[in-house]
């Protein structure tokens, strides 16, 4: 398997980009990792595969990423440092690229009290910045960060999270360019339903050079109902769903039809703001759903 980032060639030709999520089954069989994401092939750029999410353990997110990539999905493998010391961070790095994974988000991970098993030992050998330097002394060095040669390198497209919020006096850059010092390429953000406070931060961190250095994802997705749209707002740090955007919801005949619509149309916003390159789609077992979005809006690969 010849190992390449059609998500990095995508942003590098100045297409608008479209990723999605996915979270590895519960199930020791390949066949429901492809039940769950089969439908987002030809559709998305690439697809995200989340990392003991919920500090939950699942199948491997490794395993996952490496199952979709046989099949001819794209993944993005979401990296945490709660589960994994250097070590193994190191090997699974390589070990990644060599099953035909690409790409990766450096994540530092949910904590342990949130999930089901809260007398694991979390690791955080590492923290997810020292992770982004990791990788990119592997693939720009070709040596794990001893000196050690690895012969052939892993090239990763490497990934950082964002939380668009509205900048306050005190808000400057600084974190965002400290990613990208430590070989961040590109950002993945957190859910952005609120358009004006996206795009008076987008003006801040496009102002900081940010935008110019690596490539910005905003993440958005649809809306299943109003109620989920108020736990979300609720219950998602640094998620902020606009009362007029629930009250549309709300209202309509079609919850669910009518959320579609409104990540249709903020897709079509994003569009239009500089410094956006891309969208990602996320929402927990909303693949399918998803899939039929991206059609909708005509922004399929």
């Amino acid at each position: 398997m010849t190992t390449k980032s059609n998500l990095k060639l995508a942003l590098e030709n100045k297409r608008f980009v479209i990723t999605a999520e996915t979270s590895p089954p519960d199930a020791a069989d390949a066949e429901s990792v492809i039940k769950r994401a089969g439908c987002l092939k030809n559709i998305v750029d690439a697809v995200n595969v989340t990392d003991g999410a919920g500090a939950k353990p699942h199948m491997s997110a490794l395993a996952t990423a490496a199952i979709l990539a046989k099949n001819g999905i794209e993944p993005v493998l979401q990296f945490t440092t709660r589960d994994r010391n250097r070590i193994a961070i190191q090997g699974d790095l390589i070990g990644g690229w060599a099953l035909g994974i690409p790409n990766i988000l450096c994540l530092y991970g949910d904590d342990i009290t949130v999930g089901d098993q809260p007398d694991s030992k979390k690791v955080h050998d590492i923290d997810s910045k020292q992770l982004m330097e990791t990788a990119h002394i592997m693939k720009s060095d070709g040596t794990f960060p001893t000196g050690r040669k690895i012969d052939p390198k892993p090239e990763l497209f490497i990934g950082a999270a964002d939380l668009p919020r509205m900048p306050d006096k005190d808000f400057n850059a600084s974190g965002l360019l400290a990613k990208i010092s430590s070989g961040a390429n590109f950002f993945q953000t957190q859910f952005a339903f609120d358009i004006d406070v996206l795009k008076e931060y987008m003006k801040v961190i496009n102002d900081a050079g940010v935008t110019e250095k690596a490539y910005y994802i905003v993440g958005l997705g649809p809306l299943a109902s109003a109620k989920s749209a108020k736990w979300m707002d609720a219950n998602l740090f640094g998620v902020n769903i606009p009362e007029k955007v629930i009250k549309r919801i709300e209202s309509a005949e079609n919850e669910k039809a009518e959320g579609q619509k409104i990540c249709i149309e903020l897709l079509e916003q994003l569009r239009e703001i500089e410094g956006i390159h891309g969208a990602h789609l996320m929402g927990p077992r909303q693949e399918q759903s998803i899939a039929d979005l991206v059609s909708q809006a005509g922004l399929g690969v």
